[in-house]
């Protein structure tokens, strides 16, 4: 008796796309947007997570790959994308960490609480984020990505 070959099926959309501006720089903050808006303690909001990398592109391919299964299993949503956000570097401050720390107090402050798959941030307390960037750039940010 034969044996009964699968069937093949080639998905039309991408499951990932990767493009240059990741390698621009190294030392990057990430934001994964879900394509639905979320209710949070003091708002709606299609951010999802808020991330920072030294290690640049490659790191931002691991977050995704490690969250997607929870960000797919909200109720809802279908894809998701990941927008990177950069600063210019100055000597002796990690800039990256600090503007990633100055998105989740600007999240919490504008939305009451961090992003639903941050870990990192629920206790969060100001503590010179501030002093490097702007609030209402930051906010304006997060309305954009929002």
């Amino acid at each position: 008796m034969p044996i009964r070959r699968a069937s093949i099926s080639l998905k039309r959309e991408p499951a990932l796309i990767a493009r240059r501006v990741i390698l621009h720089n190294e030392k990057l903050v990430y934001v994964l947007i879900a394509n639905k808006k979320f209710e949070y303690a003091d708002g709606r909001s299609k951010i999802v997570y808020i991330g920072t990398t030294e290690k640049g592109g490659a790191r931002i391919a691991q977050s995704v790959a490690a969250r997607s299964r929870a960000i797919l299993e909200l109720r809802g949503v279908t894809e998701f994308e990941a927008r990177t956000i950069t600063c210019k570097p100055r000597q002796r401050v990690k800039m990256w960490y600090k503007l990633e720390r100055a998105l989740l107090l600007s999240f919490k402050e504008k939305f009451g609480e961090v992003p639903r798959c941050n870990i990192q941030g629920k206790n969060i307390l100001e503590v010179d984020e501030f002093n490097y960037f702007s609030k209402p750039r930051l906010k304006r940010i997060l309305e954009d990505l929002s």
